[in-house]
């Protein structure tokens, strides 16, 4: 490839550290798509013939069958899928394929293959997460009542419902749908025609391949286009969040899979055992969920510091904007796909979930709030009245409707015993209904809008 400009082949060192196939050729489809539609757009424009680029898009063709039967072969030599790619084609069909590489350089071929990867991995992730949200609404409709302690600073603080609490991960899953689908919007236009920065002299009909290839047009900037990289960043970052989502979820499931615990059982299928202690049920999967995250996180920080002082266009630096994508795609669609299978599987002890949030005295806000409406005290005052008896039922080693009305009126004279209607978990629930509250009318609400939104029955 370098003979016309340099006297000596380069160094062992120096192929190895220059060649990229050992990765990119993961994006052999990608590539092969784009060579398609650049030799139909020249042989439309008149720059190649159409013998010949009947040639190439038929050589082009068994190239593909041969990389889906066999995989892409790693010759260093050719130091990427763009060179392995021609080479092979060379072999197969002659002078022809030297035509293909007109009006484009691997500047805008890579941006492009890099893009139209990036672009089904968005397509690949946004169905992953939507099987995760329909899980997830699936299990929450099934718990709509079911009663468990909601927490702040992992204490708890006041009974909530297992359906509400689940929904709050739909939300969050929402999210990360709604980034991926921006970023993929963001990021479809084509950069192919660019060339290697400055745009070519042969009239392309850039256009045309941009359509040809699923892009809504071209890039605008030749210099832009070759370097840009915001595309993977993008996805790096929706990523990430989705990640700490997902690790968030995965962390409540180690916390509730325990025997301190004791909410949930999670599936045999995505636990493991000791190898030692034959009574150890360890939820390994979900831990590492949590683990991964962390990986794809430093993905993003790997590429962001690779782009960071990069001048206009293109820097050979830029060859490692791929394997941090890749690693993250792999490890996200693995954790998506994990959590949903446990979401889908694991079991919930609705009886251990009642039992914890009936204690702490979760519903002290409840009585706070009782006082406040049924006997017309200020807030604050409520709240010293309400720590006094949380004290006292402490000390007794009893729950807060367990104290009598003698005891709860020698701390203040006006609580009468009305108040115990508002001290049970499923009425300290039900009361509330504030929009996006944890009352099972306003989760089940929210329920049926989700499904609505998935396009899924009740």
């Amino acid at each position: 490839m370098w003979g016309g400009r340099f006297a000596e082949g380069p160094t062992a060192i120096m192929r190895e550290i220059n060649a990229s196939i050992p990765f990119d050729k993961r994006l052999w489809q990608q590539d092969i798509a784009g060579s398609k539609a650049h030799v139909t757009m020249l042989e439309a424009q008149g720059i190649v013939t159409a013998s010949d680029a009947q040639a190439i898009r038929d050589g082009l063709d068994t190239v593909a069958l041969e990389y889906a039967a066999n995989g892409v072969p790693v010759d260093l030599a050719l130091e990427d899928i763009h060179m392995a790619t021609e080479s092979r084609l060379a072999a197969l069909i002659g002078a022809p394929a030297g035509r293909l590489h007109t009006a484009r350089s691997r500047n805008d071929q890579v941006a492009t293959d890099f893009r139209l990867w990036v672009r089904d991995a968005m397509d690949g992730v946004l169905v992953g997460l939507r099987a995760l949200q329909v899980a997830l609404v699936i299990r929450a409709g099934e718990n709509v009542a079911t009663v468990m302690p909601g927490y702040t600073h992992l204490q708890v603080a006041q009974p909530v419902t297992l359906g509400h609490h689940l929904m709050a991960y739909y939300e969050m899953i929402s999210r990360d749908v709604s980034r991926f689908s921006d970023a993929r919007q963001r990021m479809n236009l084509s950069p192919l025609g660019a060339a290697a920065l400055a745009g070519t002299g042969f009239p392309i009909d850039r256009h045309m391949t941009a359509a040809a290839l699923g892009f809504d047009g071209p890039t605008r900037n030749s210099l832009d286009s070759v370097s840009d990289r915001d595309f993977a960043l993008d996805y790096l970052m929706a990523a990430a969040q989705c990640s700490l989502h997902l690790s968030r979820l995965a962390e409540e499931f180690i916390i509730w899979a325990s025997q301190s615990f004791r909410f949930v059982k999670l599936p045999d299928a995505y636990s493991t055992g000791s190898s030692i202690m034959p009574q150890k049920r360890n939820p390994d999967a979900a831990e590492l969920v949590r683990g991964h995250s962390g990986r794809i996180i430093g993905s993003l920080t790997s590429l962001m510091i690779t782009m960071k002082g990069l001048p206009l266009a293109y820097s050979k630096d830029m060859q490692d904007d791929k394997p941090p994508v890749f690693e993250a795609h792999d490890l996200l669609a693995l954790c998506i796909a994990a959590m949903t299978g446990m979401v889908e599987t694991l079991t919930f002890d609705a009886a251990r979930l009642r039992q914890a949030a009936e204690g702490g005295f979760s519903t002290a806000t409840d009585l706070a709030d009782w006082l406040v409406r049924g006997a017309d005290i200020p807030f604050r005052e409520a709240h010293h009245i309400t720590g006094a008896a949380v004290k006292l039922a402490e000390q007794k080693g009893c729950a807060l409707d367990q104290l009598s009305l003698d005891e709860l009126q020698a701390i203040d004279a006006r609580i009468d015993d009305r108040v115990f209607a508002a001290l049970s978990v499923d009425q300290s629930v039900a009361s509330r209904k504030s929009f996006g509250g944890t009352a099972p009318e306003q989760v089940r609400a929210r329920v049926e809008e989700a499904r609505a939104e998935l396009g899924i029955g009740g």
